[in-house]
């Protein structure tokens, strides 16, 4: 059984962004768990109270998701997506591997540029077995108590991009936190990561914000994103 987990700190609940992602999300044929800081209607509804937006709250309310869903495979959903309805035809064909599909643009918004490369792997992108995420997440949060990281309150930690966003993609070695593997998958039709000046995490969408520049860095206008162009200046009134 295949199921969704979304993930939100609410903070733009009341933006176009938010109405034109949550569309996408809510257009998902499959059951959601939703975890919010506040109410959302958005399939089961968990309220996480009395915490502030930091990466430890964003991975309690992950952990949370996944433990009240019942799927045995969950994708990964957030609130400045835009998904395409191919996003959700991924089935995991192991239940030892998180699968990050890799066909996604980010967009510069407001303006009239996009970039995207081979493996543009995000969380907001990931699909995986239910239980393995939730071992993930229950021990990233058990480090995280561990090392009394809870106090740092910072937007984007730095103990928090040394551990890597994406289970599976960074090993020990390097400072992730497991060993895993990944694997990439690219869906039919893009998505469209809305890189906005609230963004969680470094909007990573000129080459020289990366340690390791891509060699297939591309750069594009907004209509030539696939399947998206036209729709985005009409959604935007761009």
């Amino acid at each position: 059984m295949m199921g969704a987990i979304f993930y939100s700190d609410n903070r733009l609940e009341g933006t176009k962004i938010f109405e034109e992602c949550l569309k996408t999300v809510k257009a998902c044929p499959l059951p959601i768990v939703s975890c919010s800081l506040k109410p959302l209607d958005l399939g089961t509804n968990i309220v996480l109270k009395g915490r502030v937006r930091s990466y430890p709250t964003m991975a309690l309310q992950i952990l949370m998701a996944l433990e009240a869903s019942t799927a045995k495979y969950v994708f990964f959903l957030e609130h400045d997506i835009l998904y395409s309805p191919t996003h959700f035809d991924f089935t995991p064909p192991t239940d030892d591997m998180y699968y990050y599909n890799v066909n996604n643009y980010r967009w510069e918004f407001p303006k009239d540029r996009a970039i995207t490369y081979g493996g543009l792997t995000s969380l907001s992108a990931l699909c995986c077995n239910r239980e393995l995420a939730i071992r993930h997440y229950k021990y990233r949060l058990h480090l995280i108590d561990k090392w009394g990281l809870e106090k740092d309150r910072s937007k984007e930690p730095r103990w928090a991009r040394r551990f890597g966003y994406e289970p599976g993609t960074k090993k020990k070695r390097r400072g992730g936190v497991t060993d895993e593997d990944c694997v990439k998958f690219r869906s039919a039709l893009p998505n469209v990561d809305i890189r906005h000046p609230g963004t969680f995490s470094r909007p990573k969408i000129r080459l020289d914000e990366f340690k390791h520049p891509p060699d297939d860095f591309k750069e594009v206008t907004v209509k030539e994103i696939p399947y998206w162009g036209d729709k985005l200046f009409a959604m935007f009134n761009l």
